[in-house]
């Protein structure tokens, strides 16, 4: 079968023909491929092609995929049975592990980023005693229906729902700042204020991995984290991207700033289906069944993603991180030289592992900025690169990551594929 029949066959039984929507490949203008297996750096479709992985499951695989240390230990722990609906020693063992790497004191688990934002965002509510929320354009933080929402005419209005099905009194609480612009969170508190709403939550991406890879100034975090202390608004961080991927302690330690509260994704359960949100014990303690909050579910802390999840943080050391950074800054370095020699607009950038680019003259520091990126480009680009043999997340707004799977052999392999792609 081909990806074209594929998808032709998909697209009658599942809604779209994909389960998440960038998958179909709608913002390049093309059809997607139908991935059959993959093995440290490499992804196989369904034809028998190979193709260098950039997507990496959207940044869980930092070994590479079916690392053979994480996909035993899901072996092992499936012949156990594969959910319990009960406590296993597993959970304690891998909330011990993240404890001691992150500025937090208690955690739960969780089996999505979303479901970790939309309940750190309740128990934020319930801690501050106010219902206002403050996220970022272009940062994504799930699709909890509070957080669907766009910047609307201006910051002189109430925020309107970005999708179908989200009522505006979900979002009547929501109010979006410009990304790296303090002033503009400002503008939302006393704007709030006048409509009775103050706020008690603020939830960034520190590292932005959505709106195309952009990361926050320090400057801009240390002023919001001064913001929220003046304000005693609760800030969290939404590390479920760059969560020990863009370090070991993530966007924390690279600022050397604590929020109140983490948020955090697939990173910590080696890829499969799985998240958490973590604080200091005075805010989860709120939680049921101590506390008032309810959330709850029957594959929370599942033995699969526990296991796989230990196996992972056993492996991570921090000297890897320096052998990540390195691929990922020698190819922004290659793309940014490579793009001004041919007078090129693109530029490249990285922090750790994370890595993105916009076909710009001058890197993007928030979504608008990165709006003007050339989306025709890129999408010719992506195809171009896809036909020599390198896959990137089919989207100008995704962000691209590199593995301990790639050596000098891969790094060799995009840049020639690069050169190829990007003068066609």
């Amino acid at each position: 079968m081909t990806n074209k029949q594929a998808f032709k066959e998909a697209q009658e039984l599942i809604a779209g023909g994909v389960n998440s929507p960038v998958r179909a490949f709608k913002s390049v203008g093309s059809e997607p491929i139908f991935i059959q297996k993959a093995k440290d750096a490499y992804v196989y479709d369904i034809e028998g092609k190979k193709y260098l992985d950039f997507v990496q499951s959207y940044g869980p695989c930092i070994f590479g995929h079916a690392d053979n240390d994480i996909t035993n230990a899901i072996y092992e722990a499936a012949k156990n049975g594969t959910s319990y609906g009960a406590p296993t020693l597993l959970e304690s063992e891998l909330a011990s592990m993240i404890i001691d790497i992150y500025p937090i004191e208690q955690i739960r688990f969780v089996n999505s980023g979303t479901e970790a934002t939309m309940s750190a965002i309740r128990l934020a509510r319930a801690f501050s005693k106010r219902d206002g929320l403050i996220k970022f354009d272009g940062c994504y933080h799930g699709h909890a229906d509070m957080l669907l929402v766009n910047a609307g005419s201006g910051l002189a209005t109430f925020n309107t729902p970005s999708s179908s099905g989200v009522s505006k009194n979900a979002v009547k609480d929501t109010y979006t700042a410009v990304y790296n612009d303090i002033n503009s969170v400002k503008e939302q508190i006393n704007l709030a204020r006048k409509n009775n709403s103050d706020i008690g939550v603020i939830i960034i991406e520190p590292i932005a991995g959505n709106m195309g890879f952009i990361p926050a100034k320090k400057e801009f975090l240390q002023d919001l984290r001064k913001l929220c202390d003046e304000e005693k608004i609760v800030l969290i961080f939404d590390e479920v991207m760059s969560g020990f991927r863009a370090a070991y302690g993530g966007a924390c330690e690279i600022y050397d700033i604590k929020p109140d509260m983490i948020c955090f994704g697939k990173v910590i359960g080696g890829g499969l289906p799985v998240g958490a949100y973590a604080a200091s014990k005075e805010i989860m303690q709120l939680l049921s069944p101590i506390g008032s909050v309810y959330q709850a579910g029957t594959l929370s802390g599942n033995p699969l993603a526990m296991s796989a999840g230990i196996a992972t943080f056993k492996k991570l050391k921090k000297q890897d991180y320096k052998t990540l950074a390195a691929v990922a800054k020698e190819l922004c370095d290659f793309m940014n030289e490579y793009a001004k020699e041919n007078n090129i607009s693109l530029c490249a950038k990285n922090i750790g592992s994370m890595f993105g680019f916009f076909f710009l003259d001058e890197y993007p520091n928030n979504y608008d900025e990165a709006k003007k990126s050339d989306t025709n480009k890129f999408a010719r680009f992506h195809k171009k690169m896809l036909e020599n043999g390198i896959n990137l997340a089919p989207s100008t707004y995704e962000t691209a990551f590199v593995c301990l799977s790639m050596k000098e052999e891969q790094i060799k392999e995009f840049k020639e594929a690069f050169k190829k792609a990007i003068c066609e």
